[in-house]
This record gives structure tokens, C-alpha cells and sequence, in this order.
């Protein structure tokens, strides 16, 4: 009878995943809501609560399903924030926003028409809003590199060496390269560093609701969330015999971002690429072992909250185009998934390009963002192209 893995094995598979999740995009998190109008110390707050938020929610699910279910704050979504910029009402609308956010994720559970509608939006039209959401921050190793070489090559080399050897930790590398820049950047300076910066606290806001941010905000980051963090991380908990619970999991996410809000979390959700790290059989064997991973990446994201202020400070202290590198190589990889999967229907092809260039130019328009024009002009663009079509299939 073959003898069972230590129970350290999922323990330790946990601790990964949180540790790859968190350094590998944390710092899209602060860019986003840094962008949206929060504070430096708004912004670590914000990072405290989605730590807080989603461990908690990892916890919870993991344990009570039995089920090595993970949860993660929304990438994508703060690559929206950060391509989105302040909206109208500054700070506070965009926490109202993301009040909204959460009340449509639980009113996801409760209504199951709503799923069925988002699903209705074509995935191409979708992932052509994220690619373009994404394109800009992408850029930024590129035009850091030239402003900022001394700072940035070092992060974008150990990326590459790293890339090439242990992919999963690629990311994570590049952010200790990057703060190894920051330390001797500071130490060559001679400034001392504040303290006070170090201790995490949550600062609330008072929300507040505007037009603007309600369509340019709340509706697009619900849009990205369910589409590209939700429905792939079922199908990848899925590919690995699990299925998990929708609705208790929408009920605990939407519960989850709606408890972070107002301390500037913006959205929690299902993790999708991370979700592997402890749902495979390099978690443990057995999968009926495999929840413990799902606990320990909960406990393990709660002790990462609690560095958070660190985190962002480092973030605020670093040399120019230190940081926006390190965010823009984590989203590599989702941007090429997303373009790949915008044009890979030829006959989607067209909306696809234009919700993409949409997306990416940043215009504003009557106080809206982007990422919603670019939704609206791939559906009209897409309905035409349709409608036509189908006319000349009768008329023949």
C-alpha cells in the first residue's frame, strides 16, 4: 500500500501559490488604484483589504468544500483601474464603484440571468477590451528601459534568465531584482526611510455614486472579473475533476469585495492561472488532500497582508520606471492570452480589432472611460457585420 505524502506538501504548495500570486502582481494593484485617485497610503490600504479579503475568502471555501479552492484580488481589474484614470469624483466614486462592483458579483449568485447575460457578451469582444486595457501598462518595460536603464535592465535581464529557467517565479525574481534597485538607489541617496510607512492600517472612504464611474468603472471591472477570472478559473478547477460551488463562491467573493470597498479593495474573485499551483497533483497526490493547499494560500495571503505597507512603500520609494516594469512583465502573459484569444476566430476578427483599439487609445467620452467605449463600439461593430450576413444568406 503506497505510503501518503506528508501533509507539508500541500502546506508548502499553498504558501507558493500565495507567494507567486502576491509578488507577481501586487504591484499592478497599487498602479491601479494609485490611478483611480487613491493616496499612497489609500492605495496600501486598498492592498491591506484585498489581502485581508481574499485569504479570508480562501479559507472558507477551501474548508468547507473540501475543495482546494483559491482566491485571488482581480489583475485584470486593477490593469482596468490603471488605464482607466480618475473619473469623475475622484477617489471616492471609484470606491463607490467598486460598492457596485461587489453588489453585481452577488447579484450574480442570486440571479442567475445575469451570469447567463455576461456569458451572452462573445469571449473575443471581452478579451479584446482586456488587451487593450493591458497594451499600455505592457509597454512600460519597453519605455522604461530607455528612461530609466540603470534601474530597469537589471529587472527586465533577471525576468528573462528566470523566464527561461522556472517560469512561475519569473515575475516574482523580477520584483526582488527591483528591490534590490530601490535598496541602493536609497542607500546611494542617503535618505532614511519613515517608519511609520512600514505599519499596514486600513483607511476608509466614504463612498460616493457618479454616472461616470458607475459605466467607466464598476461595469467594465465586473465585465473583466467574471470573464477573465471567474469562468476560466471553474474551467481550470475543472480540468482537475473539481467543481466547484457557484454560487457559494460568487455569494463569498462579492461578499468579500463588498467588505474591502470602502478601504479601497477593488475586487476580489476565483483564482484562474495561480488556481493550478494547488489544485494539481504537484499540490499532493491525492486529491482529496489538495483543500489544505487551498487553507494554507488563505493564512499564507493573510501574513502577506500583513507587509503590505512594506510593499507599497517600496513601491513609492523606487527610481522612476523601476515599478511600472515589474507590473508590465506580470501582464505579459495575460495580455498575449487575451490577444490570442480575441482574434482567434476569424470571423470575429474585425470587432475584436476594433473593441481592441478602442480600449487602447484611453479617450474619454462624456466622462466614461475607455474600456466601456471600447465594449459598445465592438457590439455595434459586431451586430452590423452579423446583420449583414444574415440578410445576404436570406436574400440568396
Amino acid at each position: 500500500m503506497p505510503t501518503a505524502a506528508p501533509l507539508s506538501r500541500p502546506i508548502m504548495a499553498g504558501v507558493v501559490t500565495a507567494l507567486v500570486g502576491f509578488t507577481s502582481s501586487f504591484a499592478v494593484v497599487l498602479t491601479g488604484l494609485g490611478a483611480v485617485g487613491a493616496s499612497p497610503a489609500q492605495a496600501a490600504s486598498g492592498l491591506l483589504a484585498v489581502s485581508l479579503t481574499m485569504g479570508l475568502a480562501c479559507v472558507v471555501l477551501a474548508w468547507r468544500y473540501r475543495m482546494p479552492i483559491t482566491v485571488a484580488w482581480s489583475t485584470p481589474g486593477a490593469a482596468l483601474l490603471a488605464a482607466t484614470g480618475v473619473v469623475d469624483g475622484g477617489w471616492s466614486a471609484a470606491v463607490g464603484a467598486f460598492l457596485v462592483t461587489a453588489a453585481l458579483i452577488l447579484l450574480t449568485a442570486l440571479w442567475p440571468a445575469l451570469g447567463a447575460l455576461i456569458a451572452r457578451i462573445p469571449p473575443s469582444i471581452a478579451q479584446a477590451m482586456l488587451a487593450g486595457v493591458l497594451l499600455p501598462l505592457c509597454l512600460a518595460p519597453i519605455t522604461g528601459l530607455v528612461a530609466n536603464p540603470w534601474g530597469v535592465v537589471p529587472v527586465v535581464v533577471t525576468w528573462l534568465i528566470v523566464a527561461r529557467l522556472a517560469p512561475r517565479w519569473a515575475v516574482p525574481l523580477a520584483f526582488v531584482a527591483a528591490a534590490v534597485v530601490v535598496a541602493v538607489s536609497l542607500i546611494q541617496a542617503g535618505a532614511p526611510v519613515d517608519a511609520g510607512l512600514l505599519i499596514p492600517r486600513l483607511e476608509l472612504t466614504a463612498p460616493t455614486f457618479t454616472l461616470g464611474a458607475l459605466i467607466g468603472v464598476a461595469l467594465p471591472l465586473f465585465i473583466v472579473t467574471m470573464a477573465s477570472q471567474n469562468v476560466p478559473g471553474i474551467a481550470i478547477m475543472r480540468s482537475f475533476d473539481y467543481e466547484v460551488p457557484w454560487r457559494p463562491a460568487m455569494l463569498v467573493t462579492g461578499i468579500g469585495t463588498a467588505l474591502g470597498a470602502t478601504a479601497g479593495g477593488h475586487a476580489i474573485n476565483l483564482a484562474a492561472i495561480s488556481a493550478a499551483l494547488a489544485a494539481s497533483p504537484d499540490a499532493d497526490p491525492d486529491p482529496k488532500r489538495r483543500w489544505v493547499a487551498g487553507v494554507s494560500t488563505g493564512i499564507s495571503y493573510l501574513v502577506l497582508g500583513g507587509f503590505s505597507a512594506a510593499f507599497a512603500a517600496l513601491v513609492l520609494l523606487a527610481p522612476e520606471a523601476v515599478i511600472p516594469a515589474v507590473a508590465g512583465l506580470a501582464l505579459f502573459a495575460a495580455f498575449g492570452s487575451s490577444v490570442q484569444q480575441a482574434i482567434d476566430d476569424p470571423g470575429e476578427r474585425i470587432p475584436a480589432v476594433v473593441t481592441f483599439l478602442v480600449a487602447a487609445s484611453g479617450i474619454s467620452l462624456l466622462g466614461v472611460s475607455a474600456a466601456f467605449w471600447a465594449l459598445v463600439a465592438g457590439l455595434v461593430v459586431r451586430t452590423a457585420l452579423h446583420a449583414g450576413r444574415h440578410r445576404a444568406r436570406d436574400g440568396g
